[in-house]
């Protein structure tokens, strides 16, 4: 199935807001490392929806299992590293 646009809207302000406030507002890195396509340039698209579904062990990346279905986090991750989701002028 695919996500509505009504959530594909909300899926990204969630990152933009809530992904933000730790990979920084432009997500180009903060407590958390960037989010912008260069800066996950070489990483697996496995790792990162599994990072996303199930946090990592003693950082402050939590789960999000529960709260986004593998559908919407496959979605966040397919749109991160395509860059759609990047602020003008993040890749530079």
């Amino acid at each position: 199935g695919s996500i509505p646009e009504r959530r594909q809207q909300e899926l990204i302000n969630m990152v933009r807001q809530d992904c933000g406030s730790c990979h920084g507002i432009t997500l180009k890195g903060g407590l958390g490392p960037p989010l912008t396509s260069r800066g996950l340039t070489g990483k697996p698209h496995g790792l990162l929806v599994n990072t996303i579904l199930y946090g990592r062990k003693d950082t402050p990346m939590p789960p999000w299992r529960g709260l986004l279905s593998r559908e919407e986090i496959e979605w966040i991750v397919g749109h991160l590293k395509d860059g759609s989701l990047d602020l003008p002028g993040t890749n530079r």
